[in-house]
């Protein structure tokens, strides 16, 4: 069971912060079943009722610093994630992100980064698609890691990238 005031990632909201623990008055809900209240992080204007003993939903502590850490050294070995057909593409994007596993994001990053300068190399644009979803991906890591590495999410992608080169030149030495 998480504590209040913990940060917890919550499905497909992302990152939200334990309000309360308590227990709702409501018509048809059980006077004793025990609920979260979650603010998620980037709406702050909305509240999630979740069962504490709910598994429809994954939820899972955030990263700690050092897991977080650890992560970020192991992106350039996680492998992309590659299928042929736009529908089952899809399909695997939607899977991936809704796992709420921070490696599988990365996966979906990286993929699209590649399918990107793949296309413009062909001198096609990126699709609607390939951009929803790396958006939802990057939106969903970042936030994650700047709790964790209490970083504003606006800079991790640059923080991620000059540590990613950071790791290249001292390899390289």
């Amino acid at each position: 069971m998480f504590e209040k005031g913990e940060y917890v990632v919550y499905g497909n909201t992302g990152v939200c912060r334990i309000e309360d623990i308590t227990t709702l008055d409501m018509k048809d809900v059980s006077g004793s079943r025990l609920y979260y209240i979650l603010i998620p992080r980037h709406q702050r204007e909305s509240k999630i009722f979740t069962p504490v003993d709910s598994e429809k939903t994954v939820m899972r502590a955030v990263l700690t610093k050092a897991e977080a850490d650890a992560l970020i050294n192991d992106i350039p070995d996680i492998e992309e994630l590659w299928v042929g057909d736009d529908k089952q593409r899809e399909e695997k994007y939607k899977e991936t992100i809704r796992s709420g596993e921070c490696r599988d994001w990365i996966r979906v990053i990286k993929t699209l980064y590649v399918r990107k300068q793949r296309r413009i190399a062909q001198g096609k644009k990126t699709t609607v698609m390939d951009e929803k979803y790396l958006r939802m991906a990057e939106d969903n890591l970042y936030s994650e890691l700047s709790v964790s590495l209490e970083i504003p999410k606006e800079q991790m992608q640059e923080y991620i990238t000059d540590r990613i080169l950071e790791m290249d030149a001292q390899e390289s030495k």
